[in-house]
């Protein structure tokens, strides 16, 4: 597995590379910052810098490609902290704006529940504070094997 570095895309400081998922680093690659706001509460910070490769004949970053971003922000909370592993069991997505070439997308992710074998969690991907997608999702445990 390749370790890309996050300034070889002009993403900020802090940030790292999960060398695991050969989709997640073909589509992206994506990167990720665990956060702590004033209240003392963790979030995940993820970043995503659109290349042309991830644009629609528009112009505009093409949806399957935020969503996959969407869905890796959602699921980084709930690995980061069960080892064996997470798969997404839903995803829903409302796209309320556009990115295009060169932004940086950066994706708020937080864990809003979790019990023994599932985990609730939403996002938010903006571009300079200004929101192009919301999502929420189910993502199912995985058990040792």
């Amino acid at each position: 597995m390749t370790a890309y570095q996050p300034a070889d895309f002009a993403i900020p400081s802090g940030f790292q590379h999960y060398a695991g998922d050969n989709a997640e680093d073909y589509l992206g690659p994506f990167f990720y910052r665990v956060q702590e706001d004033e209240g003392g509460e963790m979030f995940l910070e993820g970043a995503f810098r659109v290349k042309a490769h991830h644009c629609n004949m528009g112009g505009s970053t093409h949806g399957g490609v935020l969503m996959s971003f969407a869905d890796y922000c959602l699921c980084m909370p709930v690995f980061l902290h069960h080892s064996p592993g997470v798969v997404t069991v839903s995803c829903n997505s409302e796209f309320i704006g556009s990115s295009c070439e060169g932004d940086l997308i950066m994706g708020r992710a937080e864990l809003t529940r979790q019990g023994k074998s599932l985990a609730f969690t939403r996002c938010t991907l903006s571009v300079d504070d200004r929101p192009v997608l919301t999502a929420s999702g189910v993502i199912k445990l995985l058990e040792p094997r």
